[in-house]
């Protein structure tokens, strides 16, 4: 042989091609869980879970029982209602995203109960509206 060099490369060159391991085929990721249910709290979060969703407690039913918080992504508080096993019962709002309320008021067996205000994204009061109580 006349170059030793060029043999010596062609060899490297085939040990490393046969001790090379094989390709293995792509690890599929098992889809993300959105959802967590923890001392009796339901949490949902958005994807990514770097960002809370939803978040209250359930009952022994698996029905909204408590305060229930919704979130945007950047995790502000954007709405709140208050739930007694599964029915809307209590005080309720939402903001708009900057933070600026919405509207507010009350509920009573999924009905709105009492004056419920909503508001402009101004922050002026578009309306109230009073819905009376439940008989």
């Amino acid at each position: 042989m006349k170059n030793p060099l060029l043999y010596l490369s062609a060899l490297a060159a085939l040990l490393v091609i046969s001790c090379s391991e094989p390709e293995l085929p792509p690890v599929e990721k098992e889809p993300e869980s959105l959802i967590e249910f923890k001392d009796g709290v339901y949490i949902e979060y958005y994807p990514g879970r770097k960002a809370i969703k939803f978040k209250g407690p359930k009952d022994e039913n698996n029905q909204r029982d408590g305060i229930w918080y919704y979130y945007s992504e950047s995790g502000v508080e954007q709405s709140m209602t208050e739930y007694s096993h599964g029915k809307r019962n209590g005080g309720s709002y939402a903001r708009y995203p900057d933070g600026r309320m919405r509207y507010y008021g009350d509920w009573k067996d999924d009905k709105q109960v009492g004056i419920w205000v909503t508001y402009n994204p101004d922050g002026t009061i578009a309306e109230e509206k009073d819905y009376g109580q439940p008989e």
